[in-house]
């Protein structure tokens, strides 16, 4: 389905309790009140469709990208707590039971004590829900925890909005409005049993053993998969997977890592893996042979279509995983376009797998610019940070106007490099960029 498309779905799903309650024939009650029902029915439409947008879905994030659908998913999460909060306090009218001579409920609001109870719930939880994703980085909890209590929390969230908006919302006592909440509801669910379930199955169809595993470069590893009774993945140069190595599929102990290896090279994959203090630092005693499993292949930081006539890639630290996996496609595919690649370190010990990059130069004669903050005194590349006036000085000459460029690294670098490209003269369609956190 094409992106435009998605887009038109998603603006019909969540606008859709709008036009039901408007066809609904219900007489009008005072402004604030309506603007508070028209509120709350956004905010629970927006929630519902956010398991969509999260469930790791290729039909959606093949489309946009993983990185504009997360990005939208976080920015629809404060949408819908920004109206959920207002919608009880834009209310005129009193509370009351319902009264024998109103029964389209004009007068008054339901003080049913479920519709209330469920709703006052859902008012406290989905803050909190929101405000800890924020802070994700800063709790004191492994990604794993945080991951099992987001999903539950949703998932309990909306089932007390979902009785709360059946006991006490006026428009969702009509039954077409109740057959679209019992149909969202159900899709929430039926996306969670996807990545918990019906995902980890598949999985165990196609598992993988660990082929190698060497040290990269300082607290950088090198990993290499081989598919262990299958063909291996069909993916793009560029893509990244859902890795967990010495764990059962259903685990939740998995992690995003980009893809190095092209897929020209053959069926293995080998991934870059930083240590972060997760079981990243245990990659080093891991035993060849360790079973693992991939959910793959997803992102689109990939090439395919761009005719632009150079590459660009700009990398800090172990994003250059999917740059390794790039150039090589390009030096297997001959691709004659020129390629610069600028990698910046700390050190010179974080310089991960020197020998590829030689290779890279020396089959595809592409400029590698190494940039290190902390260079030791011998020294002859680049000194500083990969900041705005080190991406001015590379790139302002307008032959590289036309050119793609390629990003990955931390967020801070990429937001840097993503607003100096385009203040001189970049299109922001010649930027490629993808991330794996966001604020």
């Amino acid at each position: 389905m094409p992106a435009f498309a998605l887009i038109v779905l998603y603006l019909c799903l969540v606008f859709a309790p709008l036009v039901l309650a408007g066809l609904s024939g219900r007489p009008p009650r005072p402004l604030m009140d309506e603007l508070a029902a028209g509120a709350g029915l956004v905010a629970f439409a927006i929630l519902l469709v956010e398991f969509l947008l999260s469930g790791r879905f290729r039909a959606i994030s093949g489309r946009v990208g993983m990185d504009v659908t997360m990005r939208f998913h976080q920015l629809l999460a404060r949408s819908a707590l920004a109206l959920a909060l207002i919608h009880p306090f834009l209310y005129t009218l009193p509370f009351n039971r319902p009264l024998p001579y109103d029964p389209t409920r004009q007068l008054t609001l339901t003080f049913e004590g479920e519709g209330l109870v469920t709703g006052v719930l859902a008012f406290a939880l989905l803050p909190s829900l929101v405000v800890l994703s924020i802070a994700r980085d800063k709790l004191p909890y492994r990604y794993e925890t945080w991951r099992l209590a987001h999903g539950l929390g949703a998932l309990a969230i909306a089932g007390l909005v979902y009785v709360h908006a059946l006991e006490a919302g006026r428009y969702s006592q009509d039954p077409l409005m109740q057959g679209l909440w019992t149909g969202l509801v159900a899709l929430a669910v039926l996306s969670l049993v996807f990545v918990y379930a019906i995902k980890p199955l598949a999985q165990m169809r196609h598992p993988w053993r660990v082929a190698a595993v060497r040290s990269a470069a300082t607290r950088t590893w090198e990993v290499t998969l081989a598919p262990d009774g299958h063909d291996g993945l069909t993916y793009r140069a560029g893509q990244f997977a859902w890795l967990n190595i010495g764990r059962t599929p259903f685990s939740l102990a998995e992690n995003p890592f980009s893809i190095a290896s092209a897929p020209a090279d053959g069926p293995e994959v080998r991934f870059l893996v930083k240590e972060l203090g997760d079981f990243t630092s245990t990659l080093g005693a891991v035993e060849v042979g360790t079973r693992a499993y991939l959910d793959a292949p997803h992102g689109h930081l990939t090439l395919e279509g761009r005719r632009e006539p150079g590459i660009a890639f700009l990398a800090g630290g172990v994003g250059i995983a999917p740059m390794f996996a790039l150039l090589g496609q390009l030096i297997r595919e001959e691709d004659p376009r020129p390629t610069v690649l600028v990698y910046g370190n700390r050190t010179a010990a974080q310089i991960a797998c020197g020998e590829e990059l030689a290779r890279i130069r020396r089959l595809h004669r592409t400029e590698i610019v190494q940039v290190l903050s902390e260079p030791p005194p011998d020294w002859d590349g680049e000194v500083g940070l990969l900041d705005a006036a080190r991406i001015r000085a590379l790139f302002s000459d307008p032959k590289y106007r036309d050119w793609l460029f390629v990003l990955c690294g931390p967020p801070a670098m990429m937001e840097i490099a993503e607003d100096t490209l385009i203040q001189i003269g970049v299109a922001p369609r010649q930027i490629l960029a993808e991330r794996f956190r966001y604020d």
